[in-house]
Order: structure tokens, then C-alpha cells, then sequence
């Protein structure tokens, strides 16, 4: 046999595969540490997690650059519901091989916020306005494989997730006494700008092709342990201006996004009450199995809460009894009880509603 006849074998089947990953649904993530997977080890910022004893949980026991003892949000939703590998890190040069492009990818980075002076001590990061760069740049990429026809469906009917404003908290407004945004807002005029930022971002991602999209507000920011820490807490009470913000955020976000629904006339964007179901563990740890809620499993200093994780720090043997991997993060195992929330919580956690609603209003029709 000719090698053209083997060379058009291998390109129809190369066609197979393509046809077979498009048809899969794809997943796209963008946002800060609590969904980066490893872009940031491919920057020069001081916002990485590439080092003992992150990862210590993770499949292969080594860090990844994920926020985590072991697997991070994006990985859980990838394993648990959509049932597919989780998408590589944009700048990882992995994501060119074979199907991993049309498995989607992660854009997230460390450090960053709704707005652009969020974490500039970290330098080198992607803020959002880049990481959506990068998202016009995989669609050209994936055009030229699959057609353009094609790549916005993947796009329409992918399952993007966006994780933001946490940072623009405790990396910006409460960072200093003194910091610049503090001496220009009030607080709740400050997550009212928030929001109207916010809003300009998930529009902007609308535009680029997104059609379902889930949107985590905050934790109870408080009640972490690096602001325990920070504050002083005697006996663990959560920070009160934290707190409050968290609350006045997190409330605006429901109802920007319920609005941003009835502008699109479709409920593009789901909300996911990250505040109230992380409540939910720290005010009653020992429901859910863990045996505190206000202590880190890694770190130093009162709660565990000062600093960064490293191989100097207090480390406990047992993650799964932890709310708290670091200062700032959940441990894997809340991570899970979170997506399963997203999943299958009710509509004081999911607005306007859960993933597996609205999946099964995604599926196709026989």
C-alpha cells in the first residue's frame, strides 16, 4: 500500500478524534488562585503554589501550581460532572498535544481581582482582561483545527466557571489601613464599584462566546485564617469588616447577575453562594466531618494564618479534619462538599439554579 493511502488514514482518523473531543462538552476557567491550576508557574510572580507541601494530596504527591493539598475546584467539577480530564493551564505547551485543546482550557492566575490594581505586588500575573486575550487567541487556535463554525459551538456550548473578588478584598481594600481604594470608598460604595465592574467582565465574556457560566461569590472572608490572624482574634470570631464585606458583595452579586439574566433574556449566568455554604462549615465544623474550621492545616503564626505555606510551616497529618489547606484556601475535601453544593444545592446556593438543572436543560434532545 502507498504512503498517501496510510497518510489520508491517519488524517481521517486524526478527524475522528477531533469530532469525538468537540463532542465532549468543554470546560473553561477563569479567575484567581482558588481555580488556577499552574499558569502562574509560567510567570514571574511571587503569587505561585509550585513547592512543598502543596500538592502533598495531589495524584502524583507533587505541587502543581494548584492552591491545594491535592485537586483544586476546576479538577473536581472536571472528574465529578463533566467526567473528563480537567483542562491544562493555557501556558502550559502541553495544551497543544493531540485533543487537549478541545477539552478547553485555564486561564486563571493567582493574585488577581475584578480590578487591575488588585495584587500588583505580585507583578507578573493575568489579569482578567489578559486571561480573555488568551481565550480570543485558543478560539483562533482551535478555528484553524476544527473551523471556525465549529469552535463557537464548542465555545456556546462549554461550561465556563469564573472565581473573582476575593482579592479585591484582602489584596486591595484591606491590605493596608491606608491603601488607596480604602481612602476612596466607603466600603459598601466600594463592592457597589466592584459590581459594576464585575459586571463589565462577564458581559465582555457573553460577547466572546460563553453560554453558560458559573459565578462564585466570596467565602466569608472574615472568617479565613489569615484575617483571624490579622485581626486578632481571641477566640476565633470572624473579623467584622471582612465579614461585612463579603455579605454587601456577595448580596449585589445575586442580584446583578439576576438582572444580567433578564437583559439576555436567558440564564446565562448562574450564581453560587460561596458565602452561606462556606458559613455552613465554619459555623458547624464537626456537621460535616472536619474538626475545625479556623485553624489552617498549613502555615504559622496564631490560626495558622500568617504567611505563605511552605516546608517550614506547621503542617497537619490529617487534611480531610481541615476547612482550611492554608491562610486563604480550602482543603480538597471542602472543596468536594462545595461541588457537590454546585451540583445539586438549592436555590439559596445556585441561582437561578443548580449545575445538574441546568445541564440537563443543556442536554441534547433525542
Amino acid at each position: 500500500m502507498s504512503m498517501i493511502y496510510f497518510l489520508t488514514v491517519a488524517l481521517v482518523l486524526l478527524a475522528r478524534e477531533a469530532e469525538a473531543a468537540a463532542a465532549a462538552r468543554a470546560f473553561f476557567v477563569f479567575g484567581d488562585s482558588l481555580v488556577d491550576s499552574g499558569n502562574n508557574n509560567f510567570l514571574a510572580t511571587s503569587a505561585r503554589s509550585n513547592f512543598p507541601p502543596y500538592g502533598v494530596d495531589y495524584p502524583t504527591h507533587r505541587p502543581t501550581g494548584r492552591f491545594s493539598n491535592g485537586l483544586n475546584l476546576p479538577d473536581i467539577i472536571s472528574k465529578s460532572i463533566l467526567d473528563t480530564e480537567p483542562p491544562l493551564p493555557y501556558l502550559n505547551p502541553q495544551i497543544t498535544n493531540g485533543q487537549n485543546l478541545m477539552m478547553g482550557a485555564n486561564f486563571a492566575s493567582a493574585g488577581i481581582g475584578i480590578l487591575n490594581d488588585t495584587g500588583l505586588q505580585f507583578l507578573n500575573i493575568l489579569r482578567i482582561h489578559q486571561q480573555f486575550a488568551l481565550f480570543q487567541d485558543y478560539q483562533t487556535q482551535v478555528s484553524k483545527k476544527i473551523g471556525r463554525g465549529r469552535a463557537q459551538e464548542l465555545v456556546s456550548h462549554a461550561l465556563v466557571l469564573v472565581t473573582l473578588g476575593g482579592n479585591d478584598f484582602v489584596n486591595n481594600y484591606f491590605l493596608t489601613p491606608f491603601a488607596p481604594r480604602r481612602r476612596q470608598f466607603t466600603l459598601p460604595q466600594y463592592c457597589r464599584y466592584l459590581i459594576s465592574e464585575y459586571k463589565k467582565i462577564l458581559m465582555k465574556l457573553h460577547e466572546l462566546g460563553a453560554r453558560r457560566v458559573i459565578v462564585t461569590g466570596t467565602g466569608p472572608l472574615g472568617c479565613i485564617p489569615a484575617e483571624l490572624a490579622l485581626s486578632g482574634s481571641p477566640n476565633g470570631e470572624c473579623a467584622p469588616e471582612p465579614q461585612q464585606a463579603s455579605q454587601i458583595y456577595n448580596s449585589l452579586l445575586v442580584q446583578m447577575i439576576q438582572e444580567l439574566n433578564s437583559e439576555l433574556n436567558s440564564d446565562v449566568f448562574i450564581a453560587s453562594n460561596a458565602f452561606d455554604k462556606n458559613k455552613d462549615f465554619i459555623s458547624n465544623p464537626k456537621n460535616f466531618g472536619f474538626e475545625t474550621s479556623d485553624v489552617a492545616c498549613c502555615g504559622q503564626g496564631p490560626y495558622n494564618g500568617l504567611g505563605t505555606c511552605n516546608i517550614f510551616s506547621n503542617l497537619c497529618s490529617d487534611r480531610s479534619a481541615f476547612v482550611f489547606w492554608d491562610s486563604y484556601h480550602p482543603t480538597e475535601r471542602a472543596l468536594r462538599l462545595i461541588v457537590q453544593n454546585i451540583m445539586t444545592g438549592s436555590t439559596k446556593y445556585m441561582n437561578p439554579m443548580n449545575l445538574s438543572t441546568a445541564m440537563a436543560m443543556d442536554a441534547p434532545r433525542t
